[in-house]
């Protein structure tokens, strides 16, 4: 899979940024690792489909206005939360004959800035739980 983060890639969907949001929803499934609480949408397809090239899922980055005030420090946030999944989203389709997710939204949760390293680790961790929730 090639490391790269195209505009399709991007949740912006306002239907689809709804029904991950919404409260109650059986669809939105939740996953929860210290920095990120993550919610996704399985990509489950009719069993007799046509078996297709795997597409990534389309993301959503959110990081709290409440615990950083400046976007130049949410932005700081985005961006290497966005470098570390470009670099991991081969996770996703790992060991799996099934579809990924097929949206997910990353929501940034801690009251600090992490290093790159730390959230490249913990970013893993989820990716790696989600694609085990999807076989």
């Amino acid at each position: 899979m090639r490391e790269t983060f195209k505009k399709a890639e991007r949740l912006s969907s306002k239907k689809i940024i709804e029904r991950l949001f919404a409260k109650g929803s059986a669809e939105t499934i939740s996953v929860f690792g210290y920095p990120f609480r993550v919610l996704y949408l399985s990509g489950a397809t009719p069993p007799d489909a046509a078996p297709v090239e795997p597409q990534p899922p389309a993301i959503l980055i959110s990081v709290s206005k409440r615990y950083f005030k400046k976007a130049v420090d949410r932005n700081l946030i985005k961006r290497r939360i966005r470098e570390a999944y470009r670099r991991n989203k081969g996770l996703l389709f790992e060991g799996t004959a099934a579809h990924p997710a097929t949206d997910i939204a990353l929501i940034y949760v801690a009251k600090e800035k992490i290093s790159f390293d730390a959230l490249e680790k913990k970013l893993k961790f989820v990716l790696k739980q989600i694609a085990k929730a999807t076989v």
